[in-house]
C-alpha cells in the first residue's frame, strides 16, 4: 500500500517540510490535499487520524502519524538507505541532532512566531504595530546571533552534514522574505547564517517544491 500524505495546499507550515523529506529520500507517496478553509481537518474522519485537527498526517499502510517533526524522523529512519542520510548514525551525532532539534523548537521557533504574528497582520488587512514588530525582530536577531556562532563551527546546524533539523527551520522562516519582505535570515552581519540559509533554500528539491506549490496556489486563486 502506497504511503498516503495529508497536507495543506498552501506552501507554508509543516506540510512542505514533510514533502521535502519525501523528495530528498525519493519515497513514493500519494498526496492528499486537505482544505483548511473548508474545515476538512475538523471532520470526524480526519479527527480520527489527528485529534488536534491539523496537517500534515501520514498513513503508512494503516500506521497513522501526525506532527511534522515526528513524521520526518519516521520517514528518514525507515528509508535510511535512500537519498541523503539526514540523521547521524553515531550516538554523539544523534545527541547533537536532538540538541539542535530542541533549540529549533524551543528557541528559534518561538522567536520566529513573534515576528511572523505581527508582520503578517498586514497581509490580512490589519494594522501592524511597528514597535511590537521591532522588538520581536530584536529578540529573533539575538537568537540568530547565537546561530552565527554555532554555524561558524560547522556547515549545518547539527554538524557538517545536512540533517532533518536544518529542514525544520524552513517551516515558517522563508515566508518572512516572500510574504512580507523581511529578509532577516540573510544579513551581512551574520555571514555564517546567510551561507547556511542560502544552501537550504537552494536545495533543488526545495526549489522545485516551492515552484510547484506556488503554481498550484495561483491556479486555485484564479
Amino acid at each position: 500500500m502506497v504511503l498516503k500524505v495529508y497536507v495543506a495546499p498552501l506552501p507554508s507550515g509543516g506540510s512542505p517540510i514533510v514533502l521535502l523529506v519525501l523528495a530528498e529520500k525519493q519515497i513514493p507517496f500519494e498526496c492528499i490535499f486537505v482544505e483548511l478553509t473548508k474545515k476538512e481537518t475538523k471532520t470526524s474522519d480526519f479527527l480520527k487520524m489527528n485529534p488536534f485537527g491539523q496537517v500534515p498526517v501520514i498513513d503508512d499502510d494503516g500506521f497513522i502519524l501526525y506532527e511534522t517533526r515526528a513524521i520526518c524522523r519516521y520517514l528518514t529512519e525507515k528509508y535510511a538507505a535512500q537519498g541523503p542520510a539526514l540523521i547521524p548514525t553515531s550516538l554523539n551525532g544523534k545527541a547533537v541532532l536532538e540538541q539542535a532539534a530542541s533549540v529549533e523548537l524551543a528557541t528559534f521557533m518561538p522567536a520566529l512566531i513573534k515576528v511572523g504574528r505581527e508582520a503578517l497582520k498586514g497581509t490580512h488587512g490589519l494594522a501592524v504595530d511597528q514597535a511590537v514588530l521591532d522588538a520581536a525582530l530584536v529578540e529573533f536577531g539575538q537568537k540568530l546571533d547565537v546561530y552565527e556562532v554555532i554555524l561558524g563551527k560547522h556547515k549545518f546546524i547539527a554538524g557538517d552534514e545536512l540533517t532533518i533539523v536544518d529542514f525544520f527551520h524552513l517551516i515558517y522562516a522563508p515566508g518572512l522574505a516572500t510574504r512580507v519582505g523581511i529578509d532577516i535570515m540573510t544579513q551581512a552581519s551574520r555571514p555564517n547564517v546567510t551561507r547556511w540559509w542560502n544552501v537550504l533554500i537552494a536545495r533543488p528539491a526545495w526549489v522545485k517544491l516551492q515552484a510547484e506549490r506556488a503554481a498550484a496556489n495561483a491556479v486555485q486563486n484564479v
